[in-house]
């Protein structure tokens, strides 16, 4: 079995990636020197993020049946059977 990968997409997928990562540990070391707790701010950003994640996996979810649905019922009905499922 081969694969083929392309470039432009591995690069990018790997930029990607990267700028999480360092995103996490910069976030990380934000937190770890700040001289005080502010569970206000704390509670924003745990909710922002909940529904970052959230919005992100339904989204991926939508485009997934959105093309299953299209495949069995034509690509205007199924997009309109997803759309009323989300």
């Amino acid at each position: 079995m081969t694969f083929t990968y392309d470039t432009t997409q591995l690069l990018w997928a790997f930029g990607l990636t990267l700028f999480a990562g360092l995103s996490t540990g910069i976030g990380s070391l934000i937190a770890f020197f700040a001289k005080r707790t502010n569970t206000n701010f704390l509670s924003f950003s745990l909710g922002l993020s909940a529904g970052v994640m959230i919005y992100v996996s339904f989204v991926e979810l939508f485009m997934e049946s959105r093309e299953m649905l299209a495949q069995l019922h034509g690509e205007k009905l199924g997009f309109t059977y997803a759309t009323l499922a989300f």
